[in-house]
């Protein structure tokens, strides 16, 4: 990652943090910026500038680096409402439609930005796109048993589909949930989000996807401008 992109990245978490209040109860986001804000959010609370803050995670990773800032945390099922919850996304379309689940989180990512009251969205600009999917795979989670299956119906839907290995261990990704992802590719981007979201959702062994379509209330982006980083607060088309 490049020293600018680290800049905006941080750019952008320290404006999330500046919309928190005291007494919320936080949904707290997954990947790099999310980290950066987790981070933030810990320095304030440590100095007493904000205070009564529960948090709420979406991922095993936001969970441990919140408890190593002594960020109070309750589990999801434990809170009947979240006031505010930030995250990043890996592309943002005009209609603030999102893919996530770059992290392979997207699941409990998509039941804490549902059940909060207000859901922004942290980017730098690069994840800033005019179409879905043209440059950023689509992860699917499935059910261990069902990847095939499900890699047979998502062609049929004109998705091409690959599991989605691991990195520093043999074998495929594991999600929190014990799943598989597989990442899908639609030749011409997805034209129409709100309705392959549902029909990805009705495959048998699907168990969610990376489509978050009608959640997003605000993008705050960070830039480069003139060789100084700044951050944008984009207005929904």
């Amino acid at each position: 990652m490049s020293n600018l992109q680290t800049q905006m990245k941080q750019a952008v978490a320290n404006a999330a943090v500046d919309l928190i209040e005291d007494g919320m109860i936080l949904g707290l986001g997954s990947g790099s910026t999310a980290a950066l804000m987790i981070q933030a959010l810990g320095d304030k609370l440590s100095k007493g500038e904000l205070k009564e803050i529960i948090g709420v995670t979406t991922s095993f990773q936001g969970e441990v680096l919140a408890a190593q800032l002594g960020i109070p945390l309750k589990s999801l099922s434990s809170v009947s409402k979240i006031d505010l919850a930030i995250d990043g996304a890996d592309e943002v379309d005009p209609s603030f439609h999102l893919i996530k689940g770059g992290g392979a989180c997207h699941v409990q990512e998509k039941l804490v930005a549902t059940l909060a009251s207000k859901f922004v969205v942290v980017v730098d600009s690069t994840k800033i796109v005019e179409r879905l999917n043209i440059g950023f795979k689509l992860p699917v989670e499935v059910l261990p048993n069902a990847w095939q299956l499900v890699c047979r119906e998502l062609n049929q839907l004109g998705g091409s589909s690959e599991l989605r290995m691991a990195k520093e261990k043999a074998g495929p990704v594991i999600t929190d949930q014990g799943n598989m992802v597989l990442d899908v590719t639609f030749k011409q981007g997805i034209l129409e989000p709100k309705k392959l979201e549902t029909r990805i959702n009705n495959i048998p062994g699907v168990l969610e996807n990376g489509l978050f379509v009608d959640l997003t209330d605000e993008v705050l982006v960070g830039e480069i401008n003139d060789g100084l980083v700044n951050v944008n607060r984009l207005n929904k088309k």
